[in-house]
């Protein structure tokens, strides 16, 4: 098969630098599914913040993430503790793009593991409260997860339902 059939699904993953782990561990997961679905002719392209390159532009470095989140396909976020600012404005970029195009696709995560009480702080946790009301008001569905092998099995019935459906958009677009 040649690369001009491999039809490419951008994935793009938004979290707090707590969730540096399952970040890491997703990534891992998604080049795995990408040696399976690469025989298909899909490749998954995952997309994280730290592939960016820190050198100084004409904009600042989250306008460059928010202009990546545009062109992709799905968007992923995660939470636990906390939503930053950034995640949260990844999250709304995101969102306001899936109303223009109708993509990306938005699968939020909030990881429902023990936390500490002693390293949490107040205004941490009311971000985190008021987000998921803001998304219950939006009609926004989240999935819970308690580990990451719980989203990576919840991730991959995912990927299964929507990638007939991407990919097909995809071909379509290229005839």
């Amino acid at each position: 098969m040649s690369n001009t059939e491999l039809s490419t699904i951008k994935i793009f993953l938004a979290s707090s630098s707590e969730l540096k782990d399952d970040r890491e561990q997703f990534e891992n997961f998604i080049y795995r599914q990408t040696k399976q679905y690469i025989k298909k002719g899909i490749f998954l392209e995952l997309v994280l913040w730290e592939d960016f390159l820190d050198a100084m532009s004409q904009t600042r470095l989250q306008d460059e993430y928010n202009k990546a989140i545009t062109d992709c396909d799905v968007f992923v976020s995660l939470f636990y503790t906390k939503v930053g600012q950034y995640t949260k404005e990844e999250f709304l970029k995101a969102l306001s793009t899936f109303k223009a195009n109708n993509k990306p696709l938005i699968y939020t995560y909030f990881k429902n593991a023990e936390i500490k009480i002693g390293e949490i702080k107040k205004k941490d946790i009311l971000s985190l409260l008021d987000f998921q009301e803001e998304l219950q008001e939006l009609g926004h569905f989240y999935t819970k997860y308690t580990d990451i092998n719980n989203l990576k099995h919840h991730f991959s019935e995912q990927l299964t339902k929507f990638l007939p459906q991407l990919t097909t958009g995809l071909k379509k677009k290229s005839s």
